[in-house]
């Protein structure tokens, strides 16, 4: 018995979301249904697909082999798709992108309400997430990533680079001694990455200058920021984050001054989707412009 593409499209959902409940959430069908599914396709092909653990539903070797050639079939659906349909003037459907928080809260919300306004019948999804978001688990359409990643069938394209230095707020330096080199930071609350979830080295900044210890950490970038935008340390921060918040200021910008970059990352196979191709022009583009417009405004 020849396999279902029905039955192909709730394997993949069960591949990236190594749970019967997940894929069923995802899929708006039940567990059990889904577990109906599974059974068929293994049936068909004589072999097991998935492997349980307590940790969920691990692929086998023959479900690592059935997941790229069911990966290819949807490519070539949604392909086929838009050329039986064609391109319109404005995009439509869903598409989810992937950031670290840093990204997905000062910048991703304006860019991507601009390409909403100008592509009505286009949902945007944000996931924003101190860690790497997966898209071979399909945990976004594409990735924006502070790091280019080197393994995979992905495509990468850098955006551009951004500016992070040393701030505290106004508040904060009135009530405590003056910080004229970094040595003085020894002094003083240091807001920064609980070191062992730095899921990125780019993200080890404070190693950089040199600092081992921070008296206030979280594993997002948007609550360290927080903590210094309330006077309640000094940290390093994204340009890109400083006009969103009255009365911070920059310190010792001419001994602390990093350079970081965004890269935008998407499945090999998305290339040959028009619609991905657009959005992908479109988010890059405005991510651009909007670096630049908020770091000169600093």
């Amino acid at each position: 018995m020849s396999p279902q593409w029905d039955d192909l499209r709730v394997f993949l959902a069960v591949a990236r979301e190594e749970s019967l409940s997940a894929a069923g959430r995802r899929l708006n069908i039940d567990p059990a249904t889904v577990g109906r599914r599974v059974a068929r396709l293994e049936t068909s092909f004589e072999t097991p697909l998935f492997v349980k653990s307590p940790t969920g539903y691990a692929l086998t070797d023959a479900g690592q082999r059935l997941m790229s050639h069911a990966s290819r079939m949807e490519y070539s659906l949604q392909e086929a798709s838009e050329d039986m349909v064609g391109q319109t003037a404005g995009l439509s459907g869903q598409i989810r992108i992937g950031a670290p928080d840093g990204a997905a809260n000062y910048l991703l919300p304006q860019v991507c309400a601009k390409i909403s306004r100008e592509n009505p019948d286009l949902e945007i999804q944000i996931v924003a997430l101190p860690r790497v978001v997966s898209l071979s688990r399909r945990e976004a359409d594409l990735v924006v990533a502070v790091s280019a990643p080197t393994a995979g069938r992905l495509t990468v394209q850098k955006i551009a680079d951004y500016k992070l230095h040393l701030a505290a707020s106004r508040r904060y330096l009135r009530r405590n001694p003056k910080i004229d080199s970094v040595e003085d930071l020894a002094a003083h609350s240091v807001v920064g990455y609980i070191p062992d979830m730095i899921f990125d080295k780019e993200l080890d900044y404070l190693s950089e200058i040199g600092l081992d210890r921070v008296k206030l950490a979280s594993n997002s970038a948007s609550v360290q920021f927080n903590w210094v935008r309330s006077g309640s340390g000094v940290g390093i921060v994204h340009d890109f984050a400083i006009p969103s918040a009255r009365g911070i200021e920059k310190l010792l910008p001419d001994q602390v001054s990093l350079t970081r970059s965004f890269y935008l990352v998407r499945h090999a196979d998305d290339r040959r989707l028009e619609r991905m191709n657009r959005f992908a022009e479109a988010l890059c583009d405005g991510l651009r412009e909007e670096v630049a417009r908020l770091e000169a405004a600093t």
